[in-house]
């Protein structure tokens, strides 16, 4: 229901080949329309929230004031995060919300473009242990329990990095972070350190007082990223850039009712309700964990920045190593026109054009 990897992605891979990947036009209006695939996660749940206070339309054919400013039609897509992957990967939407690391696999074979970082992991993944387990050297002696190919192992690895532990010594057993978390919360034997995501770091650690976290993702801060990725060939097509800054657009407008106090409290609690239904209290907490990049020079920071090209490194090495990728795509940064074809770029040049729009 959230961040699930690419888990499944692998059965799909060979509708790339087959589905072409297509622009609709509005044939009433004649307006190109577009489509973006989002699952529930805070800062991807602006998009359904947009759509229910009218910033814009998702229905095909329909168009918010957004959309008509700059007429181009978007058409949400919302599924669970491993169905969008699918559809993006086989050529079904033409943008969709992943993370940093989700989108090395369907780069490989639909070119894309990073256009809209979204916000950051900032110990919304968390490692949670039992009360009795206060060194990370007494997990070798057990299972830990998370979602492999995940940002959730990922996380797991890199803080053994840090804490100059080798990987090989530990046991990262695969396991849905739901179920994961269930068994933790019933003090079921041997799940005694999981690694997850919210909503169930909050909801584990609500349930289980004796339960704390051991290390969490403020300790690679900037490295897991969620953002918007397009597919370049519907960036090509007609409309396709101004959906990309219509994307973006709907992005920031949202995010300014969230910091608005007229409106914050709503919108956080209308972003609860597509994010797993929680409160107005714990979303408060969701959204210090996870960091929107509410300012387009945010945006544009992490699109260019060195800090981003160190991090893409260690994350497609990663990916590489455990058979998540089959080979390193190649990556660009900045609005410059690269010297050769890449397979995933980070370019800021919608943000910057949304920017100096009025």
């Amino acid at each position: 229901m959230t961040r699930i990897s690419l888990f499944r992605f692998f059965v799909f891979a060979a509708l790339v080949l087959i589905l072409p990947a297509r622009t609709v036009v509005c044939e009433e209006t004649k307006t190109p329309s577009f489509s973006l695939a989002w699952s529930e996660y805070p800062s991807w749940s602006t998009f359904g929230v947009a759509d229910e206070v009218k910033l814009i339309d998702g229905e095909k054919g329909k168009m918010g004031p957004i959309e008509k400013k700059w007429n181009v039609d978007i058409v949400l897509k919302e599924a669970d995060y491993d169905s969008c992957l699918v559809m993006y990967g086989a050529s079904q939407c033409d943008a969709v919300c992943i993370t940093n690391m989700d989108v090395l696999n369907p780069c490989l074979s639909r070119p894309s473009m990073a256009i809209l970082p979204t916000s950051t992991s900032h110990g919304a993944d968390a490692c949670l242990v039992t009360e009795d387990i206060t060194d990370v050297k007494q997990l070798k002696m057990m299972k830990v329990y998370g979602l492999a190919k995940t940002v959730s192992e990922y996380c797991f690895v890199r803080n053994l990095e840090i804490l100059g532990e080798k990987e090989k010594d530990y046991r990262f057993t695969n396991m849905d972070p739901s179920a994961a978390a269930l068994a933790m919360q019933q003090k079921k034997d041997g799940f005694d350190a999981i690694v997850v995501w919210n909503p169930y770091v909050l909801e584990t650690l609500t349930k289980r007082k004796d339960v704390k976290v051991l290390f969490d993702s403020t300790s690679i801060p900037g490295e897991i990223i969620d953002m918007v990725a397009m597919s370049k060939a519907s960036l090509d097509m007609p409309g396709g850039q101004a959906f990309a800054c219509a994307i973006i657009d709907t992005f920031y407008a949202l995010v300014r009712r969230m910091d608005d106090p007229k409106t914050a409290d709503d919108t956080l609690v209308a972003l609860g309700e597509k994010f797993s239904n929680l409160s107005l209290a714990s979303m408060k907490e969701v959204v210090k964990q996870t960091q929107f990049y509410k300012q387009p020079d945010q945006g544009i920071t992490v699109l260019t920045s060195q800090n981003t090209q160190d991090t893409m490194k260690k994350v497609v090495s990663f990916c590489v190593a455990h058979d998540i990728v089959s080979q390193p795509p190649t990556l660009s940064y900045g609005n410059a026109e690269p010297q050769k074809p890449v397979m995933l770029s980070f370019n800021p040049m919608f943000i910057e054009k949304v920017k100096n729009t009025p």
